[in-house]
């Protein structure tokens, strides 16, 4: 079988030639993506950005409930030792109290100095958790990058 001749495009108007080009071989070098490629490309990619911004997020989010974890667990592990030595100090202050005073007196006012010193703890914990972020800082301002870009894809 012979294959079919290519077609070639034809002479300008003014009668002068050109070089002999397949015209098939023309309109493919011409050929524009159409809307529904350009739509389903940008789709595509919007969905990547999406999945890759909730990936961040989980590892942002993930990090910082990790740190804070290990935080906690070194407080209560710092807190019941400290207890325990607060609690033979007290008795040993107590005790001390109890040779120069009655034994009630002695422990009314140890209790007192360690009330105070419980109320001052509370207040810098509290503090200190309040720095703890549970936002996602990066991947907040990656989404508004990618939101300012999205509204204005040429700036």
């Amino acid at each position: 079988m012979t294959s079919p001749s290519p077609t070639y495009a034809p002479a300008s108007a003014s009668g002068a030639t050109r070089a002999q080009v397949p015209a098939d071989a023309d309109r493919q070098e011409r050929r524009d993506p159409s809307v529904g490629q350009l739509l389903s490309a940008v789709t595509s990619d919007l969905q990547t950005l999406f999945r890759k911004e909730i990936e961040l997020a989980k590892a942002e989010v993930k990090q910082e409930a990790s740190t804070a974890g290990k935080a906690a667990g070194m407080y209560g592990g710092a807190g019941f030792a400290g207890y325990m030595v607060l609690l033979f100090l007290s008795l040993a202050a107590v005790l001390g109290l109890s040779n120069v005073m009655d034994g009630g007196w002695a422990a009314l006012i140890v209790t007192a100095v360690w009330a105070v010193v419980a109320g001052v703890l509370f207040l810098m914990g509290r503090a200190r958790m309040r720095t703890v972020s549970p936002t996602p800082e990066q991947t907040v301002e990656t989404m508004k990058e990618n939101a300012a870009w999205a509204r204005h894809p040429t700036r």
